[in-house]
């Protein structure tokens, strides 16, 4: 059996069309529909390893979770992770198969369009529907020809198109009339129906607009999605708009204060958002330089540049800031890429992150680390070797670090990829109070986490807190109620009779007529 399809595109980068994809999934999961995400190619540094060691964006892996099946490659078959302002990784099918710059990847797209093609048809034969995202605009000219994320496969499979606007940014009509003013028709055909989105405000306001849209484009709005601050959904990249970044207040002083520096390439920033959730604790993301003092802890989070960051570390005076918290008993962690900074050199002899050669660490932690060419994909499990507890994650790393005398591992009783291995990970100050690893979503456990908390949060800084955090949710069961939610607040909202109809699905099948 072939799947329907349905291809969520945009007006533009960062309208919505990851969390309307991900609304679909759970609805029509809820209603019994085997239902797969896809999304061709995606440019995303927050990435995940699957049960098959394979590597793909965080936003597929979000709308595989709210579809209820396990994340596949062949979800997102290709990820461009950047590097630097004009040059990327490319991950094909979950692996790494080089460097580029833009220039030459849209050079000739031909084969990774194959490859896209194939993984949705392998998704299609396996599925009652497949929810296809685009990327940025739908309606970039000048890449149009090389383009095979947005239009192209939607025609190929015939999937209505429903096109995402975002009117929280401003002039939502030039975004949807603009869009398809510019487009040919053929893809001016294919789009069935608008959705706007972040709407703030009295909805009865802007039935003019909605009249408007309507009668320019002969096109019905599915629905006017309001702003929503009640639900907390894996962002697809970039730290998300709720985070506290270079906050005038500083740490406070009721509050298990946690502080994570936001690096230029910064990658996986999810691995901090447990923290988020915690009622007795502050977050911060910080940028601008300032004294750490009143920090219970500090994070130096995964980068896709380390060489880079630290460079960047440096020129803005982070460096002296990070010695003098240390010199004071600060604690310091450091995942993935913030563990290799931590260290006292990386050495890039193959040139991944830049010009081959070697750039001095932060010299906190006696550890050298060495770039490769073959990527560490792997998800790993262990114990927390301070007080014992089971920790699990997954790796994504290009490099290995040694550790030198004086420095025990962070984990121990290692087993990666289902595999007891004899090893450990990471290291940890003689003093315990930096430490390193290259486990990601090492705060996702509730048991964890809690025990982690109430050890830096025991007088900590030096204060009663006066607040705890317990990790008393798992990251897991907090993600299934924010699904739920997020599926709730689009059935209020999104007109489903007419996305059912559209699609092509019996709404007196399936509990559809609900």
């Amino acid at each position: 059996m072939t799947a329907k399809c349905v291809s969520i595109l945009g007006t533009g980068s960062d309208v919505g069309k990851s969390i309307v994809a991900t609304a679909l999934c759970r609805i029509f999961s809820d209603l019994g529909l085997r239902v797969a995400p896809f999304k061709a190619q995606n440019m995303s540094n927050n990435s995940f390893v699957t049960a098959a060691g394979g590597e793909m964006g965080r936003a597929q892996v979000v709308q595989a979770q709210a579809a209820r099946i396990a994340p596949h490659v062949d979800m997102n078959p290709v990820l461009l992770k950047p590097s630097a302002d004009t040059g990327a990784q490319v991950v094909v099918l979950g692996q790494a198969i080089g460097n580029c710059l833009a220039k030459d990847y849209f050079a000739d797209t031909r084969a990774l369009a194959r490859t896209a093609r194939q993984s949705l048809k392998r998704l299609c034969a396996g599925n009652d529907l497949v929810v296809m995202e685009g990327a940025g605009s739908c309606a970039e000219v000048n890449l149009r020809p090389r383009d095979f994320v947005n239009f192209r496969l939607a025609h190929e499979v015939d999937a209505p198109v429903l096109l995402v606007a975002d009117i929280d940014r401003g002039g939502v009509f030039g975004q949807i009339v603009g869009t398809l003013a510019v487009l040919p028709p053929k893809d001016r055909r294919r789009i069935r129906g608008l959705i706007v989105n972040r709407f703030r405000g009295d909805a009865d306001l802007f039935r003019d607009g909605i009249a408007y849209l309507e009668k320019q484009t002969r096109l019905p709005v599915l629905g006017l999605i309001p702003y929503f601050y009640h639900i907390d959904i894996d962002s697809e990249d970039g730290v998300p708009l709720d985070i506290l970044l270079d906050p005038p207040g500083g740490p406070q002083r009721d509050q298990i204060n946690v502080a994570v520096l936001r690096l230029p390439h910064i990658s996986n920033f999810t691995d901090f958002q447990p923290f988020q959730r915690e009622p007795g604790v502050c977050l911060h993301y910080l940028a601008k330089r300032r004294p750490l003092a009143g920090y219970d802890i500090v994070f130096l989070p995964g980068s896709k540049n380390v060489r880079s960051d630290l460079r960047w570390l440096r020129q803005v005076g982070w460096e002296r800031e990070l010695r003098d918290y240390a010199a004071a008993g600060g604690r310091i962690g450091g995942i993935c890429g913030g563990y290799q900074m931590l260290g006292r050199s990386i050495d890039d002899p193959h040139g991944l992150e830049g010009d081959p050669g070697k750039t001095a660490g932060l010299g906190l932690l006696a550890a050298n680390t060495t770039l490769y060419k073959i990527k560490t994909l792997s998800r790993s499990t262990g114990v927390w070797k301070a007080f014992g507890e089971p920790v699990e994650g997954y790796e994504i790393h290009m490099g290995a670090t040694r550790r030198g005398r004086g420095l025990a591992p962070a984990i121990v009783d290692c087993s990666r990829d289902n595999r007891s291995v004899r090893g450990d990970d990471g290291a940890v100050s003689p003093d315990g109070k930096i430490w390193g690893t290259y486990y990601h979503g090492l705060f996702d456990s509730s048991g964890f986490l809690g025990k982690f908390l109430a050890q830096i949060g025991d007088n900590a800084a030096g204060r009663q807190t006066g607040k705890t955090a317990s990790g008393s949710v798992s990251t897991a069961d907090f993600r299934e109620q924010q699904y739920d939610l997020l599926a709730d607040h689009f059935r209020k909202h999104l007109d489903l009779a007419k996305v059912f109809q559209i699609i092509g699905i019996d709404a007196t099948k399936n509990g559809c007529e609900k």
